[in-house]
């Protein structure tokens, strides 16, 4: 009889294996796949052939298996007493079923009528870059992505065009709910998704949508066994595209005509040991560049039951400067919980810490200096410096980093906690506590040197630091938000319904404090501002900020049998920046799904069509707190009664009604699926005028502004442009899949309307002054220049070159100068000659990708470039000293008796004005990413007790097809007015990595 209960036991308790596979639409096998036992902790992750195992314990033929996978619609199947269950998923972009974070709430991209695009999580993490909007470039419409390969910079990132000139131009980041402007503290593989907004349906978030939002989505855990999940790659970074500048022999040819007297003291140099005694040359970038190591490593923990899932991460990031003594780290951490504590009641938190450390650089003096020095001086002679200050105008860029220790240190808290409370299932009420913290401290030290025969070989130079000084910064600041909201969703047969409503409260604090002293000791254990000289050049500084925004938001979204569809939003915005407080915010849109229609219902090529238009107000916000706010100059000295007092005064004008600009936008657009929906994009025309922008306005010196100007809004800015998506994916055979993909946008920038401001200048360079004019129908930030339009071969055209009374245009020229356009015709060549001559706005930017797959092999590449803008080759114009060093493309085919030219002058000099010949094509086409991977099969890795293990070789910046001849097409800047010219712009990087990804 125990027998018999021992036999019926093992029975009842033996499992039952199930198995399968699981692939797409068009057969093709989908690794990576979650598949799991509903209401169990039973699962199992796909192969590379789509292959996957689950052991049943018997009399479990009711089993439901729970299907998901990123980019495809969830699904639930009865196992219904099969050994065998084959899964097909249907793409969730096939059918525009694929959810999109769109700001207080989700929806799906078929029932979108705004100008929503996202990107997920998996393609942000293949690239080895610190930020995740590096790795956007080139993949969204619309969006322009402009990086630097400075470690630890926010790339800069234009939503549909440049939107204002004096206040902000960044997008807003939300991350989780938490409101930033910075995300260089979120690990890139903790992304699921990146939602961008681009259009009216921005305006959920007001006053600081006008740029654009740009939605982050992080991991969280999913009920069933613990995933332990571990990517890594190291490898190296290099200066893509190094300038080669004059050697030996090209300078010191160069010196006998710029500089004659450097020239005659060349043999008395090299007597005295200043240069060279030979053609030796040194190649000052090769000795400020290097090639940097950089790794990056994460593990993270997910799972949980029913009732909770967590997921945790730790990341660590390491990224060396190209520049000499840069370097980058940092550490995160993540943690993100969901708790079901009822059927009605949901507490969810997401929370992160980063932690970072950077050897800053000093960009603006180093990378100027090494092109300018003289390559006959050696950069160093045994432990002695080469004294580049001593024979020309520069000092040696390798002292300057060897005698300076930057280093920052940022600590970060970033998170939100919520409580969900769902009394009917139509009805959902949120509350969400989010902030952001964030603690900074810099130090700075400068080594004592001094310009003798200690520091330099020889000495005798200008270059010296008498002083050791120290600089200390410590700042920290808060910014959190409370959104409060309610939503209310109903299905009344074909109708569809959400309605939310909230508020959004929100208050940002900081406060920083700065000190000086000099002739602290050199020793790093005694670098504190006590230790240093109390009675000489001390300074202490204390500042702070703050500001708050109270805002009401409400938002209205009907779909008729998914085929008609209409949404409405108004945000009311209280901001303390403003003495106006309250701005509201409109947007409505409508969408019309053709393919719902009977006429194209059963069509057997359109899959899916749907027009869609919006149009909504956003606004922007992001200027100085205090910018209306009139204030008072204390302890000005002032004569009263032969007696000197002091007192205080109003040195600046303000403008009391100054308010929040608004840009106005439409976009129409059109969303289609072909041939199986394996075709498929989007196509939208969109027009933002920006009113009300905030630009300077001239004012008489009686009212006694110190600038004569004064802060207003005065301006109006407009961006039109189309945007073009295409992608198509697809198999041949079993084995081998592949996608094409691209997108390309056309965007017109022009100021339309300055109302009595002032035209903005602004990029200057050097002895040329300002290169840029912002002003009525040009572009922000155009260039504005002198037009050449030759050079003088000899004096008898410059002796022909007369206006109408027979002057000379150019008294002052010799053969092989510029010969300059009389643009104004007033027989004199002069700064009213000048014109606009384009600007770094592209007129379109584009990017495609190709993706290939065959027997676990997946091979994928990138591209990325724009067309028609240009650069202001700051590099070249910036003649400081006659002995200044200059490119070697310059010297072999620059202007002499010898070698005429029609293209380059004979000499760059202090006295050359700006004009057209520094302005160079930006055109470029750049291999943005190329990856080439390999995903083991999953019978090899079974017996480890590895779900997947995939291995690969990266590249980022492989290559760029370009006419620019300075470092990089891409010019990093932070500031709309002078964007594009390049004066001191760290070199763009490539990046040679291998990597990992490694799941149990």
């Amino acid at each position: 009889m125990a027998g018999m209960h021992a036999a019926m036991a093992t029975a009842f308790f033996q499992a039952v294996k199930i198995t399968g596979h699981v692939t797409d639409a068009a057969g093709a096998p989908l690794p990576g796949v979650t598949v799991r036992v509903k209401g169990t902790a039973l699962g199992a992750v796909t192969a590379p052939d789509g292959a996957y195992a689950i052991n049943l314990p018997n009399g479990s033929q009711g089993a439901v298996l729970q299907v998901s996978y990123i980019g495809y619609e969830p699904q639930e199947i009865p196992v219904g007493g099969r050994a065998t269950v084959d899964i097909s998923l249907k793409n969730s972009q096939d059918k525009l079923n694929e959810v999109v974070v769109i700001g207080y709430g989700t929806q799906r991209k078929r029932d979108l009528t705004g100008a929503i695009s996202k990107v997920q999580g998996p393609e942000l993490a293949q690239q080895p870059v610190q930020t995740a909007t590096q790795a956007v470039q080139g993949k969204v419409a619309g969006v322009q992505v402009i990086s630097s390969g400075q470690p630890n910079q926010l790339p800069q990132v234009r939503v549909r065009g440049t939107g204002s000139a004096l206040a902000g131009v960044n997008p807003l980041y939300v991350v989780d709910g938490v409101l930033t402007d910075d995300i260089r503290n979120i690990n890139n593989a903790d992304i699921v998704s990146m939602d961008v907004l681009k259009d009216a349906s921005a305006a959920i978030y007001g006053v600081r949508a006008a740029n654009g939002v740009i939605i982050i989505t992080t991991k969280k855990g999913k009920a069933g066994k613990m995933q332990i999940n571990y990517d890594g790659n190291a490898g190296f970074r290099q200066a893509a595209n190094i300038v080669k500048l004059a050697n030996a022999q090209q300078y010191t040819d160069y010196l006998q005509l710029s500089s004659p007297g450097t020239y005659a003291q060349l043999d008395e140099d090299r007597a005295n040991g200043l240069i060279y005694s030979g053609n030796q040359s040194t190649d000052w970038y090769n000795e400020v560049l290097r090639n940097a190591f950089q790794m990056g490593h994460n593990l993270s923990l997910s799972g949980g039951t029913e009732k909770s899932t967590f997921y945790y991460s730790l990341g660590y990031n390491q990224e060396d400067g190209v520049v000499r003594t840069n370097d980058f780290n940092r550490l995160t951490f993540r943690a993100n919980n969901d708790v079901n504590i009822s059927d009605q009641w949901k507490f969810s938190s997401q929370l992160s810490f980063s932690h970072s450390g950077e050897q800053a650089v000093d960009v603006a003096t180093v990378l100027p200096n090494a092109s300018r020095a003289a390559p006959i001086v050696p950069a160093k002679v045994g432990n002695l410096y080469g004294n580049t200050s001593s024979f020309g105008n520069v000092g040696n860029p390798i002292l300057s980093l060897d005698k300076r220790d930057n280093r920052l240190v940022n600590n970060r808290f970033l998170g939100n906690v919520a409580i969900d409370f769902t009394p009917i299932k139509s009805l959902r009420f949120h509350t969400a506590f989010n902030a952001d913290l964030n603690y900074g401290n810099n130090r700075a030290y400068y080594y004592q040197y001094l310009n003798d025969n200690n520091t330099f070989s020889p000495g005798g130079g200008t270059q010296q630091q008498p002083n050791s000084s120290l600089t200390v910064y410590k700042g920290n600041s808060l910014r959190w938000v409370w959104d409060n909201n309610v939503t209310w969703e109903e299905h009344f047969d074909k109708h569809h319904i959400t309605v939310l409503a909230g508020t959004v409260t929100e208050q940002f604090t900081a406060d920083t404090l700065s000190g000086s002293r000099i002739n602290v000791p050199a020793s790093k254990d005694q670098w504190y501002l006590n230790l240093g000289d109390p009675d000489r050049q001390s300074t202490i500084t204390n500042g702070g900020d703050k500001f708050t925004r109270q805002s009401f938001v409400g938002r209205v979204s009907y779909d008729y049998a998914g085929r008609y569809l209409l949404s409405a939003s108004l945000r009311a915005d209280g901001s303390s920046k403003f003495a106006s407080r309250w701005g509201y915010f409109p947007t409505v849109g409508v969408g019309w799904v053709l393919t719902e229609e009977d006429f194209l219902h059963d069509s057997k090529v359109l899959n899916f069509l749907k027009l869609r238009a919006s149009w909504g107000q956003l606004g922007n916000d992001n200027i100085a707190s205090n910018l209306y706010t009139v204030i008072g100059s204390i302890n000005v000295p002032y004569f009263f009664d032969n007696n000197l007092q002091l007192g205080t005064v109003i040195q600046d004008i303000k403008d009391a009604n100054l308010k929040w600009e608004i840009t106005d936008q439409y976009d129409v657009g059109f969303e289609y699926g072909f041939l199986n929906n394996r075709l498929n994009g989007e196509l939208d025309y969109y027009s933002k005028k920006t009113r009300d922008a905030i630009t300077f306005v001239t004012i008489p010196a009686i009212f006694g502004d110190p600038d004569n100007q004064y802060v207003t809004n005065a301006a109006t800015y407009t961006n039109k442009g189309f945007e073009f998506s295409a992608n198509w994916s697809d198999k041949i055979g079993k084995d081998f899949t592949y996608s094409v993909g691209g997108n390309i946008t056309f965007n017109t920038n022009k100021v339309v309307g300055l109302n009595g401001g002032q035209a903005l200048l602004a990029g200057g360079v050097g002895q040329q002054g300002y290169v840029t004019r912002t002003d009525n129908g040009q572009p922000v930030g155009s260039y504005y220049v002198r037009k050449v339009i030759g050079i003088f071969q000899n004096q008898q055209e410059i002796n022909q070159y007369v206006n109408k009374n027979g002057d000379l245009l150019q008294p002052g020229a010799a053969p092989g100068d510029f010969k300059y356009a009389d643009l104004d015709g007033s027989g004199t060549i002069d700064d009213n000659d000048k014109y606009y001559a384009g600007s770094y706005q592209p007129k379109c930017y584009y990017g495609f990708n190709v993706g290939l797959g065959y027997m676990g092999f997946d091979l994928g590449a990138n591209f990325y470039g724009n067309a028609g803008n240009k650069i202001y080759n700051g590099r070249k114009a910036n003649r400081a000293d006659t002995r200044d060093n200059i490119e070697s493309a310059f010297a072999n085919d620059r202007w002499t008796t010898a070698h005429p030219s029609n293209s380059n002058p004979a000499l760059i000099t202090q006295s050359t004005p700006a004009s057209d010949y520094f302005i160079e094509k930006g055109n470029f086409l750049r291999l943005n990413n190329l990856t080439l991977g390999y995903t083991f099969p999953k019978e090899w890795l079974q017996r480890a007790h590895i779900n997947n293990l995939r291995v690969y070789l990266t590249s980022q910046n492989l290559f760029t097809i370009k006419k620019y001849t300075g470092f990089s097409p891409e010019v990093f800047g932070t500031n709309p007015l002078e964007a594009g010219v390049d004066l001191n712009a760290y070199p763009t990087t490539r990046t040679y990595a291998f990597g990992v990804n490694l799941s149990f």
